[in-house]
């Protein structure tokens, strides 16, 4: 189910998944979202890691409108990977519930040592 905000308006990130969505299988010339999707998962991956390094460069240097720019890019490209790999954003929003109210340090600790 999708998570909805207090005025029972879609959340952004649900709005932005509904874009993803209706950009897969479009004409990769045509649409930047499908033209990720037609390239694969590793390029859709390597994207989320150029775009959180570009998140903490800005986070370094104390620039919050730069943190607040490219914070939105890397949850638009997270959102494409998800879609690449067969992630829907309900998935991750039960996981977030699931853990909601463990301590960080017990979860962590529950994970399966790799």
């Amino acid at each position: 189910m999708a998570a909805q905000s207090a005025s029972s308006e879609p959340h952004a990130l649900d709005a932005l998944w509904a874009t993803v969505e209706s950009r897969r299988g479009a004409d990769p010339s045509s649409s930047w979202t499908a033209k990720l999707l037609s390239k694969g998962v590793n390029k859709c991956a390597q994207k989320v890691g150029e775009e959180a390094t570009e998140v903490v460069i800005e986070a370094a240097v104390g620039n919050k409108a730069g943190v607040v720019s490219e914070s939105a890019d890397l949850l638009y490209h997270l959102e494409v990977l998800w879609a690449a790999t067969g992630v829907a954003p309900a998935d991750v929003w039960a996981e977030l519930a699931r853990r909601e109210g463990v301590s960080g340090v017990a979860e962590k600790a529950s994970r399966p040592k790799n």
